[in-house]
């Protein structure tokens, strides 16, 4: 058998079916959306099996996204873990056929509780869509499995339909970047996304002063191993900057560069950004103007010019 033929088919065949449920998307997504947008409490994703497992994933998607939710086990349900639920709640319940029984067990407590009941279902027509408030249908025509059997096209098809309810909602929300970080505190992104810049720059900055002779320049270049050094006036005023680039420049440029002063070759209007800003806004400005190192200033006066970052300060952090 040709498997890299027969995975292809599963793909294209999981495709179709999900572009069947995508057609299938009415109003009832809009409804769902502001109805958990509004939710004065959690929302409780719960299933069994195979759609269990889906089911953790969309609570998981929906709480690291700003939306206050779980899941809860529809069999462990049944022997206590109903007391997670509250009546502002609004309960998911995963379930293709409609007919789980564990599922269906669970109903009629949850309306004495008074949670809202939200139904993810492919039988339209299911005891689980008949007893639930609103629903969100996953039907499919076929699984992927060769015996219609296994959980597969099915399954997919519950997993997209929650990525879309997640990210509706994340939209809704506003949900940021910002926001991201702050429930991923863990990841790369969010150490990134939450480090400020102040955080990572040195306050030792390298100076020159403008009337200091080519040689010293190199000298402090040099000597404090940052590949730059800021020139500052008689007022002790920064002016400018130069960098491993300018001193090559300078070189090209000049016949007699051992005769000439930082004020000659230094770079006047040198790029700054604020100890507050965000380590990715710095990365994304040196990124941008092709530099290695930014000086970094006060928030309210960028005169003040406090600190250096560089790209190897960045590069070393996201080690």
């Amino acid at each position: 058998m040709d498997f890299i033929q027969r995975s292809r088919e599963v793909f294209d065949q999981e495709i179709c079916e999900l572009q069947k449920v995508s057609a299938n998307i009415g109003n009832e997504i809009n409804e769902v959306v502001e109805l958990i947008y509004n939710c004065k409490g959690k929302v409780v994703v719960t299933g069994i099996g195979k759609t269990g497992l889906i089911g953790k994933k969309i609570a998981a998607s929906m709480a690291s996204t700003g939306t206050l939710a779980v899941f809860m086990n529809s069999t462990d349900a049944l022997h206590g873990d109903l007391g997670m639920v509250r009546k502002e709640d609004i309960v998911i319940a995963i379930s293709n056929s409609g007919s789980s029984h564990e599922i269906l067990n669970i109903l009629s407590p949850l309306r004495k509780i008074g949670a809202t009941i939200v139904a993810m279902t492919g039988d339209l027509e299911s005891s689980l869509a008949k007893e639930a408030d609103y629903i969100l249908n996953i039907g499919v025509t076929k699984e992927a499995c060769p015996l219609d059997l296994a959980p597969t096209t099915s399954t997919t098809a519950t997993l997209v339909m929650g990525d879309a309810l997640t990210i509706c909602l994340m939209e809704k929300r506003n949900f940021k970047a910002e926001n991201y970080a702050m429930f991923h505190p863990g990841g790369a992104l969010g150490r990134r996304l939450l480090t400020r810049v102040e955080d990572l720059m040195t306050s030792e900055i390298p100076v020159v002063r403008e009337s200091d002779s080519f040689k010293d320049v190199i000298y402090v270049i040099s000597d404090r191993r940052k590949g730059m050094t800021m020139v500052m006036d008689n007022d002790d005023k920064m002016t400018g900057i130069i960098t491993d680039g300018d001193i090559r420049r300078a070189i090209q440029n000049f016949d007699d560069v051992i005769s000439k002063r930082a004020i000659d070759f230094m770079t006047h209007g040198f790029k700054k950004i604020a100890k507050n800003a965000q380590i990715n806004d710095a990365l994304e400005m040196m990124t941008a103007s092709k530099i290695t190192s930014l000086a970094v200033c006060e928030p309210k006066d960028s005169s003040a010019i406090v600190g250096l970052i560089t790209i190897h300060d960045i590069i070393d952090f996201n080690k």
